[in-house]
């Protein structure tokens, strides 16, 4: 039997996705490969959000913007359509969430503008290759995420607070966690906070505001990464008439390589 590429393990995951034979948290999905975040917006938003990404590049490290009307990212994915290959999609309108649905093709509209956002799942290969195991990928779960106390820099419409995703570490890992992560900025790098978690404003690590709470065992520290969620909690704050993004933790998988986005 032959072994498949790495490189068309992303096309598989897509082309399941695409066909409905599977929806799910991309956790551990191609591994290997660069997953993204999503933010899609009507024209008349995209210069604000791309500046908004610039001034906050630890949430929102941009990976590619695709055309006005375009649905291929042809950076990352050639031949991948964004309207379908997501394994899920949120309706924000008016800042409100009206729906989760599995394409957007019946959504779509020729104005919109597609942001893909470098995701953690991205260097999670490279943690369990360390050694450092995921409790969400061993109890088969998202990954918990919490919106934070943490403010963004604002940009022309959009600002709001910082989501961050959350791994329980073992605290003689958390120096080697530290290492590995940041070497992928472009998959939003090193933690911003470490314990603690009251003083960003969680108040309760069994309540995450998306996914799902995982066990935290008395040898391990919460950390806190950046998190691509970051643009649907300021979608709720800046309430734009229209954003279409990722379902939380069901990630749009590129063709990318994590090694190419390594810098060390």
């Amino acid at each position: 039997m032959a072994v498949q590429t790495i490189e068309s393990a992303a096309v598989e995951a897509r082309r399941r996705i695409r066909s409905n034979q599977w929806r799910g948290v991309t956790s551990g999905v191609a591994p290997g490969h660069v997953q993204a975040n999503l933010a899609i917006l009507p024209r008349d938003l995209a210069f604000d959000f791309l500046l908004f990404c610039q001034r906050n590049p630890k949430p929102c490290p941009l990976l590619e913007v695709i055309e006005p009307g375009s649905v291929e990212p042809v950076l990352t994915a050639p031949g991948a359509d964004i309207r379908t290959d997501a394994s899920g999609y949120r309706i924000y309108r008016n800042g409100e969430f009206t729906a989760e649905v599995d394409t957007l093709e019946d959504y779509w509209q020729d104005d919109l503008v597609s942001f893909l956002l470098g995701c953690s799942f991205s260097f999670e290969t490279a943690m369990t290759d360390a050694g450092i195991p995921l409790r969400h990928q061993e109890q088969g779960k998202n990954v918990a995420m919490y919106i934070t106390n943490i403010q963004t820099a604002s940009a022309g419409v959009f600002s709001g607070p910082m989501v961050v995703s959350m791994r329980p570490i073992k605290r003689e890992q958390v120096v080697r966690a530290v290492q590995v992560t940041s070497r992928f900025p472009a998959t939003h790098g090193a933690p911003v906070h470490i314990g603690s978690p009251g003083d960003i404003g969680i108040r309760d690590l069994d309540l995450p505001d998306f996914g799902e709470a995982v066990e935290i065992k008395p040898d391990e520290e919460p950390v806190f990464w950046a998190c691509g969620v970051t643009p649907q909690a300021v979608a709720l704050n800046c309430k734009p008439p229209l954003m279409f993004t990722h379902a939380p933790g069901r990630m749009f998988i590129t063709d990318q390589r994590d090694a190419d986005y390594s810098v060390l």
